[in-house]
C-alpha cells in the first residue's frame, strides 16, 4: 500500500486507550496489535508497527467468514494469526443493496466522518440527512464537505447550500472546498489529526477520491468525470481501503476512502434517527396526541411549525421515510438472525446424532 510507512506507531494508526484497555498483561507482552488496512474476500491486509502483513480472514463458530472490516483493530500471534478481533470503539454497517436480507459493514472504528457532496446537481439534502444518522449511530463527529466549490454557479448558491445544510442542525460544521487544490485541505485541519480516522461518504462522482489524493498529497486513489446532463460519476474507487496522511505535526490523520454507493438501506438506527431529527423530536412531545402521525390530527406540534415555516415539510417527509425503512430492514435482518440461528442449532443437532451413531 503506497500510503502506509514502514514503521508507523501505534498511535499513528490510531491507537487509543479504549483499546488497550481490553488487552491483558500477558497478551500486550505476547501478541501484537494491528489493524485492518484492506480487505480481500478470505484475506486481510493489516498494518502492524512493523509494517502490512497479509492474514487469512478469522472463522466464525459457524464455519463462515466472520465480520471483520476495514479500520478493525485484530490481535496478532508470533505467527501474525489472528488471536482475536478487538472491541470497535464506532461501526458503520447498512442493510447490503438489493433485496439481500443481512447487514454489510462498512468501516470500523472511525472518528470523525466526512459527508461529501458536490455544488452541482448531486446536492441533496435527503442524502445528507440519511449519512448523518449513519454518523449519530455510530457515534461519529459528522462534518459536511461541499466540493467542487471552484465550479459552483454562484456564490449566492454556494451560500443556499451552506443554509440548507445548517437548518438540519445549527452545530454541524459544514466546508466548501475545491478538492483539487492542495492549499484548500488546510480547511480539514481541525478533523486531521494525527491518529485521528477520517472516513469519507458521499455518491459516485462528488470528488471523494480526488479529496483523498489532497490529503495525501499524492495519486493514490484514481478520479473520474462526471456527466455533465445530470451530474452522475464513475466508480472511480472499487474498494474500501485506510491510507496514512503524510503528518508535518500540525496535519495528519488516517482517512478511509470507500467506493460511491447509489444506495445505502439503513437499518437498527433508531438512536440515530432521533439525533439527526432532533427538531422533530422536540416538537413531536409538544403535540396534543402521544401517537401523533404529524398528518391531520389536532394539536399537532410538528404541523404548526411547518405552517409556520420553522421547518419544512419535506424534512418531515425525510424523517418519516427513514422511520419506515429503519423498522422494515430492522424486522428483516432480526428474523433472518433468528432462523440462523435455528439453521445452526439443527445443523449441530445433526452432528451430535451423526457423532452417536458412530460411537455404537
Amino acid at each position: 500500500m503506497q500510503t502506509a510507512t514502514l514503521n508507523s506507531s501505534l498511535a499513528e494508526l490510531g491507537w487509543k486507550n479504549c483499546f488497550q484497555q481490553q488487552l491483558s498483561l500477558e497478551e500486550w507482552e505476547g501478541f501484537q496489535p494491528g489493524r485492518v488496512i484492506q480487505q480481500h474476500k478470505s484475506e486481510l491486509q493489516v498494518l502492524t508497527e512493523d509494517g502490512p502483513v497479509i492474514v487469512n480472514a478469522p472463522i466464525s463458530a459457524n464455519g463462515g467468514i466472520e465480520a471483520v472490516t476495514v479500520g478493525d483493530w485484530l490481535l496478532l500471534d508470533t505467527d501474525k494469526r489472528i488471536v482475536r478481533l478487538l472491541e470497535r470503539a464506532s461501526v458503520f454497517s447498512r442493510k447490503a443493496a438489493g433485496s439481500k436480507v443481512e447487514e454489510q459493514l462498512i468501516a470500523a472504528n472511525i472518528d470523525t466522518l466526512f459527508i461529501v457532496t458536490s455544488l452541482n446537481n448531486d446536492f441533496n439534502l435527503n442524502r445528507v440527512e440519511r449519512y448523518l444518522v449513519l454518523a449519530h449511530e455510530a457515534g461519529v463527529e459528522p462534518v459536511v464537505v461541499l466540493t467542487k466549490a471552484d465550479l459552483c454557479q454562484s456564490e449566492d448558491f454556494l451560500n443556499e447550500c451552506i443554509e440548507k445544510i445548517q437548518s438540519l442542525d445549527g452545530f454541524l460544521a459544514v466546508v466548501a472546498l475545491n478538492a483539487l487544490d492542495i492549499s484548500e485541505r488546510t480547511k480539514l485541519a481541525p478533523w486531521c489529526a494525527t491518529g485521528n480516522t477520517l472516513a469519507l461518504l458521499g455518491s459516485s462522482g462528488v470528488g471523494k477520491s480526488t479529496l483523498v489524493n489532497t490529503l495525501l498529497e499524492d495519486g493514490v486513489q484514481a478520479t473520474g468525470g462526471i456527466r455533465e446532463d445530470d451530474s452522475k460519476g464513475h466508480h472511480t474507487t472499487t474498494s474500501r481501503s485506510l491510507h496514512i496522511i503524510p503528518s508535518d505535526g500540525a496535519f495528519g490523520g488516517i482517512v478511509l476512502d470507500t467506493p460511491g454507493m447509489r444506495e445505502i438501506q439503513i437499518a437498527n438506527s433508531g438512536e440515530g434517527i432521533q439525533e439527526a431529527f432532533a427538531d422533530i423530536i422536540g416538537l413531536s412531545q409538544q403535540c396534543k396526541f402521544g401517537n401523533c402521525e404529524h398528518q391531520s390530527e389536532p394539536g399537532c406540534a410538528v404541523r404548526a411549525a411547518i405552517d409556520s415555516g420553522v421547518i419544512a415539510l419535506r424534512r418531515l417527509q425525510s424523517f418519516q421515510k427513514l422511520q419506515r425503512e429503519d423498522e422494515r430492514n430492522s424486522a428483516s435482518l432480526a428474523q433472518k438472525r433468528m432462523s440462523d440461528k435455528k439453521l445452526h442449532k439443527y445443523y449441530r443437532s445433526v452432528q451430535a446424532d451423526n457423532r452417536r451413531f458412530k460411537n455404537r
